[in-house]
């Protein structure tokens, strides 16, 4: 079986360090808010050259948290894509804000053009989803945010390390937010998720947000005492986690080099098939989270490789406005056919920086006999 993903051959390959990272960090004896997680801020901040930046539980609280810091009120429209998570939605929900969806390129990210027409009185933010390791055309996505005086939090949970123009994922809007799930470019072996800012008194806020509102910054006399200044969340990255995303963020280049060179292996062996591959958009860096392919018939492509004990995944299957939970709050569902199409045919291959080249063939050779015949 080639499994989609699987951490098993990364935590053979660096088992010894991680579990040393991890002992000596129990040893210490603290398991939040400790020197692990303060190391591991500085670093994160540091390499991808924003002014400030804060750890929390999870990709979908970095954008909750996010949201809640701007105090969105009723009615307070957020635009973001179509085809992306559900936590991207569930944030927008439960930050107070109502979700208004643009359809999507040829590149799977939102079209910077069909978001003007979505914008109205009530718009407050803009959240542009980096997809699949590529970022989005952040030039006009800018212009538009000023233009009309909106924020942009972009979402950056698939994009750790991509470039638009040499800026890196995460430092063009207010706020930059990413995920440290399992499967990411930089995974942990749980949640978390982190927020990147250039903005002081938004780093003030959503560090005061990120544990219960209670202020640890200010010069004020509740100043690290139990007591809330504002409604916040319990959000923390405990030190075991940030123990081992310290090891693994030094190794994080040479993990995007690997998907990069597995990308173009991919990319050789399938250039002759009557399937739409992955492009790199003029002024990006990709990363390749994913690899992900488009075939009208991606579904019978995906049960036949499965049948040969090959995993791909759809990612995703359903556009937001699809699903019951969001069908009735979703108003603008006549303009998203490119992502209705998209979702029908997508499949992502297996694609890791422990993925061994001889197993890129296997699947290859399977696709291009199971291609063969489709039309």
């Amino acid at each position: 079986m080639i499994k989609f993903w699987s951490y098993d051959k990364e935590f053979k390959k660096y088992k010894n360090s991680i579990l040393k990272k991890v002992h000596i960090t129990l040893k210490k004896g603290n398991i939040f808010f400790g020197d692990q997680l303060k190391t591991f801020e500085k670093n994160f901040v540091k390499k991808y050259g924003s002014k400030y930046g804060i750890a929390v539980g999870s990709g979908t609280d970095a954008l909750l948290i996010s949201l809640k810091s701007l105090n969105l009120k009723p009615g307070d429209e957020v635009i973001t894509a179509a085809n992306t998570a559900i936590p991207t939605i569930s944030a927008i929900i439960n930050a107070g804000g109502v979700p208004k969806l643009a359809d999507i390129g040829e590149d799977y990210l939102i079209d910077a053009e069909k978001i003007k027409s979505l914008i109205t009185k009530k718009t407050k933010v803009i959240i542009p989803v980096h997809l699949y390791g590529q970022m989005c055309e952040m030039d006009k996505i800018q212009k538009i945010a000023k233009k009309n005086n909106l924020t942009i939090i972009e979402d950056c949970a698939q994009s750790q390390g991509a470039k638009y123009k040499n800026k890196f994922s995460g430092t063009i809007g207010r706020f930059g937010c990413f995920s440290f799930y399992p499967t990411k470019i930089l995974g942990a072996y749980g949640d978390g998720g982190f927020i990147l800012t250039n903005d002081k008194n938004s780093y003030e806020k959503i560090k005061r947000l990120r544990f219960y509102g209670i202020e640890t910054l200010r010069k004020n006399k509740f100043k690290n005492k139990y007591y809330a200044n504002e409604n916040g969340y319990n959000s923390r990255l405990d030190e075991i986690q940030a123990s081992i995303l310290n090891f693994k963020l030094k190794k994080v280049d040479n993990f995007i080099n690997k998907r990069r060179n597995l990308a173009n292996y991919y990319l050789k062996s399938l250039k002759s098939l009557n399937l739409k591959l992955p492009e790199e958009n003029l002024n990006c860096k990709h990363v390749y989270h994913l690899f992900t392919i488009y075939h009208p018939k991606g579904e019978l492509i995906k049960k036949r490789l499965k049948n040969l004990k090959i995993e791909t995944r759809k990612i995703y299957p359903y556009p937001i406005h699809k699903m019951k939970a969001y069908s009735r709050i979703i108003k603008n569902k006549n303009n998203l056919k490119i992502s209705e199409i998209k979702a029908k045919g997508i499949l992502c291959l297996p694609l890791y920086p422990e993925l061994a080249k001889k197993e890129i063939d296997k699947i290859c050779y399977n696709l291009k006999k199971i291609t063969k015949y489709l039309n």
